[in-house]
């Protein structure tokens, strides 16, 4: 008998050590709300020591303004754990829980309620949620210092005429005016557009909205641009629908192949230009939008504008800066660094190991590539799916592409006396058609007379004198 006393005091004590030591606050009543037990959280919690509460019953505590209800007497009636969010005596916002101990009847014969302080909690959750916003910001800026130099995920540069036009558009970044970029399809027009975006202050107050004029139907295309009211047109949504320009408020709007836009759309995306509303198709208010239209296309134009198929005024509007992008032809120091960037993507995203052989990096860099960086990526892309083989090659390509005429002659090392005596013969050539004497050669070319005399009769270009 004395052993199960013992045995019994010892659960006893070790259940009020766990009471007592729990972070939250622990009170139990009886059926009547008699306070039978509670533990010191309750002190750090309701700034009222424990001791106070010991022998209460709820309903003077809640008389006192202790308590503002009593989740036991909400336990009793439902007879099941009942939830209660609630201020307490010392301002603290609390989770109370109280659940029901029930004896062998059915009956409820005691109510645990566990006190949690969620004013902690808030504080945590709002420290988290700042902590979110610096994390957020932190990135935009990042991302724009990356932009910057040129460390861009999208931008592979390594030519001196795309470095060049990349310091000019990040000279563009802040100046809201219309930027048009033009050149051969596939260039990378939406590339440098989004590049722009990225290093604008625009980044940190609106988002970057593209849309391809060419790709929607006409009849689509102005909804797509103004959006719609409910009900304006026969399948429209009841509740309407922001167009581009109301998604892109703050940030910037990228039309590409805006040489596909039909002329009255030409003239609604002037009037939004020049007065900076818009006007949704079915409505009749206007709403003011803040947004910077950069435009791209392949087209002509200046010779679409003299053939009648676009609106002179719209542009004058858009080729306020016009930025030309040169075909990859023109700029191949870029085409290796770009295969490169393509083998690591593509490898990644499907999770392979491909590399590319010495012949095949060589085609690549002579290829004219008409269809430009779409193409080269299509091809790259199209071989490391389709080529089993870990090493991709030459001979892996299609018939097309190894029978095409798009490829520059390689370059053939000619002795260098020829080269100098070639372009020594072209120089004084020149020289001798333009100048009247040998004595005006010899100052243009910045050497003697009888030098000039001696290189004229070598390359027997005396004649071409009209005095000596």
């Amino acid at each position: 008998m004395q052993k199960k006393i013992d045995e019994l005091n010892k659960i006893n004590h070790e259940l009020d050590a766990i009471i007592e030591n729990s972070y939250d606050g622990i009170y139990i009543t009886d059926n009547k709300g008699n306070t039978l037990k509670t533990n010191s959280a309750i002190e750090r919690i309701s700034g009222i020591p424990k001791h106070y509460y010991l022998g209460k019953n709820i309903h003077d505590l809640i008389k006192r303004g202790i308590l503002k209800e009593s989740v036991s007497m909400k336990v009793l009636e439902a007879k099941k754990t009942v939830n209660v969010v609630q201020k307490n005596f010392n301002g603290k916002e609390t989770l109370m829980t109280g659940s029901p101990v029930f004896n062998e009847e059915g009956e409820v014969e005691k109510i645990v309620t566990n006190i949690r302080d969620l004013t902690e909690l808030n504080d945590l959750h709002q420290k988290l949620n700042e902590v979110k916003k610096l994390n957020k910001e932190y990135k935009k800026e990042l991302e724009k210092l990356k932009a910057h130099t040129k460390q861009d995920p999208d931008v592979v540069v390594k030519s001196k005429k795309m470095n060049e036009l990349f310091t000019t558009v990040e000279r563009l970044a802040n100046v809201d005016t219309t930027v048009l970029f033009l050149g051969e399809t596939g260039v990378g027009k939406d590339v440098l557009a989004r590049h722009l975006y990225r290093v604008s202050n625009r980044i940190d107050k609106g988002k970057f909205v593209k849309i391809n004029c060419g790709a929607i139907p006409k009849e689509l295309l102005e909804s797509e641009l103004f959006g719609y009211e409910g009900g304006a047109f026969s399948g429209a949504s009841k509740n309407g629908k922001p167009g581009v320009f109301e998604m892109a408020h703050k940030g910037m709007l990228f039309l590409d192949e805006v040489g596909e836009m039909p002329e009255p759309l030409q003239v609604k995306l002037l009037r939004v230009l020049q007065e900076k509303e818009i006007q949704r198709v079915g409505g009749t208010n206007s709403k003011k939008v803040d947004v910077r239209v950069v435009a791209a296309t392949n087209k002509d134009l200046k010779k679409m504008v003299q053939e009648g198929k676009f609106r002179e005024d719209l542009y004058y509007r858009l080729h306020v800066v016009p930025v030309w992008i040169p075909p990859l032809r023109e700029r191949r120091d870029d085409i290796l660094p770009l295969v490169q960037s393509f083998v690591e993507k593509y490898n990644k995203k499907y999770e392979l190991s491909k590399v590319l052989d010495r012949s095949l990096k060589e085609f690549f860099y002579r290829y004219d590539w008409p269809g430009n960086v779409r193409e080269l990526s299509n091809v790259v892309e199209r071989l490391m799916l389709t080529v089993p083989s870990k090493e991709l090659k030459m001979e892996d390509l299609s018939e097309d592409y190894r029978q095409t005429q798009h490829v520059s002659p390689e370059p053939t090392v000619r002795p260098l006396k020829e080269v100098v005596e070639e372009a020594e013969y072209e120089t004084l050539k020149i020289a001798a058609e333009r100048c009247g004497t040998t004595y005006e050669i010899a100052k243009q070319l910045e050497t003697s007379q009888a030098t000039i005399v001696r290189k004229l009769k070598k390359y027997q270009l005396t004649a071409r004198l009209k005095n000596n």
